[in-house]
C-alpha cells in the first residue's frame, strides 16, 4: 500500500462484517493464531491452510487444511490473512487475493497487501482502530493512551443526555463500589460507567474527587447521610433510581467500599428489580479488606489466622435483639473485622472481653484508610478504646482485632500512633 509519491498510504478504514462469511489464513504459527482469534471473535468462519499447525490453533473452532499453500485456496473468501515466515509464499497469497479482488493483510509486509491490521482497543461497546501508515510501534502507542484514557474515565465515550424530559427509551442502573476512599482504587469497569453517567446519585464516603472530572451536563444527587442535615430516606433514593432510569438516562448510583458491604445495595437493587429497571451492580473494594491491607495487616496468615469475621458495630452490642452473635464472635473467627464501630469502640470491646475475647487481643483502628491522612492506633482489646480517643480519631474506621494486628506494617504514616501492640 503506497501513495503516488511512493510513501506509505493513509489507508481508507473500514470495519467489515465477518460475521458467517469465509476467511482464509495463510500459516499456523503464532502470528496466524493471535490473527484467528480476532476473526472468531468478529463472527468469521475460519479456514487455516497450513502443514504445521500451532496446538492452541487446532484447538479453535476453525477448518484446519494441513498442507502447504496453493492456488485456488481463497475461494470464496473476502479476506485473507497471509501469516507464513516465508516472504515468498506470503508475497503468492497476496498475489492471488489480488488477482481475484479479495482483500488481504500480509504479516511480513503491511505494503504488499491490500490491507493492514491496525492496533485495536476495545471499552465496553466502543471499539478504537489506530493506524500509523505503516507504522506499528507509533500506532500501539497511541491505542494504548486512547485505551488507557477510556479505561479510567477521563474520555468518555458516550454523549450525555439531559436529566430532564419525559419517558424516553430504557435506561439503566449501575451499583457502583466506588472502593475504600482513595479515587484510584475504584474498579476500571466503575470509573468507565461513572464517565459516561447522565446521573450520579452518590453517598458520602464515596470517592467524592471523582465527581470533579464529571461534565457539566451531568445531574449530581447526594444521598449522603451525616449528622445535623436533611438527609434523603432510603426510599427517597430508591425513587430518584427508578425515576431518572425511566426517563432514559444512565444512572450511576456511587457507593463506599462495596455495594453489598452495609451498603444497602441490595435494597436498591430490589426497588429497581420490581419497578422493571435494568440493575447490575458493579463490585468494589470494601475498607473491610482494604483498611487492614492500607495498615499492613493481613486478615488472614498462615500460621496466625486462617478465617475471619466482618461485622457491623454501629449499634450498642448490649441492646437486646441484637442480630450479631457476640458469643460466637468472641470465642470464634480468628480475626475480626468491625465497620461503623469507632463511636461505639468501648462498648464492644468490652462486650467481646465479657463473652470471652482476652483482653490482650492485639487491636488496631485504621482511620480514613487509603486516604493521604491516614493514622493508625494499635493497642489491645482492653485498651483500643482509650487510645482511639485520645488520638482524637474521628469515623471513617475500621477496627481489626486478633493475633493479625502483630504483623502491622511500617506503612502508617507520619501522624500514626503506632504504640505497643500490647504484651508479647
Amino acid at each position: 500500500m503506497t501513495d503516488p509519491a511512493g510513501g506509505p498510504a493513509a489507508g481508507y478504514p473500514v470495519v467489515l462484517d465477518l460475521a458467517g462469511r469465509r476467511v482464509v489464513v495463510v500459516g499456523g504459527g503464532a502470528v496466524a493464531l493471535r490473527r484467528t482469534r480476532g476473526l472468531l471473535a468478529a463472527g468469521a468462519s475460519v479456514h487455516v491452510v497450513a502443514p504445521e499447525v500451532h496446538p492452541e490453533l487446532a484447538g479453535l473452532p476453525v477448518r484446519v487444511h494441513r498442507r502447504r499453500y496453493a492456488p485456488g485456496d481463497l475461494a470464496g473468501a473476502w479476506l485473507a490473512h497471509a501469516c507464513t515466515d516465508s516472504a515468498e509464499v506470503n508475497a503468492a497469497v497476496a498475489a492471488d487475493a489480488g488477482a481475484d479482488r479479495i482483500v488481504c493483510v500480509r504479516a511480513d509486509d503491511a505494503s504488499g497487501g491490500t490491507a493492514r491490521t491496525p492496533a485495536v482497543a476495545r471499552s465496553g461497546a466502543v471499539t478504537v482502530a489506530v493506524d500509523s501508515a505503516g507504522d506499528p510501534r507509533r500506532s500501539v502507542a497511541v491505542r494504548d493512551a486512547v485505551a488507557a484514557l477510556l479505561d479510567r474515565g477521563l474520555l468518555s465515550s458516550r454523549p450525555h443526555r439531559a436529566p430532564a424530559g419525559g419517558p424516553g427509551p430504557p435506561g439503566r442502573v449501575w451499583l457502583v463500589g466506588g472502593g475504600p476512599g482513595d479515587p484510584e482504587l475504584i474498579t476500571v469497569r466503575g470509573r468507565r460507567l461513572l464517565a459516561e453517567a447522565d446521573v450520579v446519585v452518590v453517598d458520602r464516603l464515596a470517592p467524592r474527587a471523582l465527581l470533579d472530572t464529571l461534565g457539566p451536563g451531568v445531574e449530581v444527587v447526594d444521598a449522603g447521610k451525616a449528622p445535623h442535615r436533611s438527609n434523603l430516606t432510603q426510599e427517597q433514593i430508591n425513587a430518584v433510581l427508578v425515576d431518572r432510569a425511566r426517563r432514559g438516562l444512565r444512572v450511576v448510583r456511587l457507593k463506599g467500599g462495596d455495594p453489598f458491604v452495609f451498603g444497602r445495595g441490595g435494597e436498591e437493587l430490589a426497588a429497581c428489580v420490581a419497578a422493571g429497571v435494568p440493575a447490575e451492580v458493579v463490585p468494589g473494594v470494601s475498607s473491610a479488606m482494604a483498611g487492614p491491607a492500607a495498615a499492613g495487616i493481613p486478615v488472614t496468615h498462615r500460621g496466625v489466622a486462617a478465617d475471619f469475621a466482618v461485622v457491623s458495630g454501629h449499634l450498642d452490642p448490649s441492646r437486646p435483639g441484637s442480630t450479631v452473635d457476640w458469643q460466637s464472635l468472641a470465642t470464634g473467627p480468628a480475626t475480626l473485622v468491625l465497620l461503623m464501630a469507632l463511636e461505639r469502640l468501648d462498648a464492644v470491646c468490652a462486650e467481646l472481653i465479657k463473652r470471652g475475647r482476652p483482653g490482650t487481643t492485639p487491636t488496631a483502628v485504621v482511620c480514613r484508610a487509603t486516604w493521604s491522612d491516614q493514622r493508625v492506633v494499635l493497642g489491645t482489646l482492653a485498651t483500643i478504646a482509650e487510645r482511639a480517643a485520645a488520638a482524637g480519631l474521628r469515623p471513617p474506621a475500621v477496627v481489626v482485632i486478633g493475633e493479625v494486628v502483630r504483623l502491622a506494617g511500617p506503612a502508617f504514616g507520619p501522624d500514626s500512633v503506632a504504640g505497643p501492640v500490647g504484651e508479647r
